[in-house]
């Protein structure tokens, strides 16, 4: 996650109606981004968090879009960082709110990623 203080999301930290606030500067706790994106953060440093950095993005009536996403990556991950968003095995879904998704990073450790030429051709830089 991003260095601490992460000042580009103390702007929009606030207090969660049921886990309360968390200290100014941190990558951990509850902040409303515009537009109602609501997210709950752990740096992996906290107890039950098993080493993973972790955020929990929702909308109250749909679920974020792509751009969204990318938005709350930027947030709390460097650009050099690589987060994953899992689709687990049906007997392991948890599924508390029909319109969230997560993004996951295990703390210090980067994510081996197919090469890019699976998912398109790379396009060359116009001069």
């Amino acid at each position: 996650m991003r260095h601490v203080p992460n000042l580009r999301i103390e702007q929009y930290r606030t207090i969660h109606p049921v886990r309360g606030g968390s200290a100014p500067g941190e990558n951990w706790g509850y902040f409303e981004v515009p537009f109602g994106l609501r997210i709950i953060a752990s740096d992996g440093r906290e107890q039950d968090t098993s080493g993973w950095e972790h955020v929990s993005v929702s909308l109250a009536s749909r679920t974020p879009t792509w751009g969204e996403m990318q938005h709350v990556k930027d947030l709390f991950w460097a650009d050099n960082e690589t987060v994953l968003q899992f689709h687990p095995c049906k007997a392991a879904y948890v599924n508390c709110h029909p319109y969230t998704l997560h993004l996951w990073r295990r703390v210090g450790e980067n994510v081996e990623l197919p090469p890019t030429i699976l998912v398109g051709r790379v396009k060359e830089p116009t001069p």
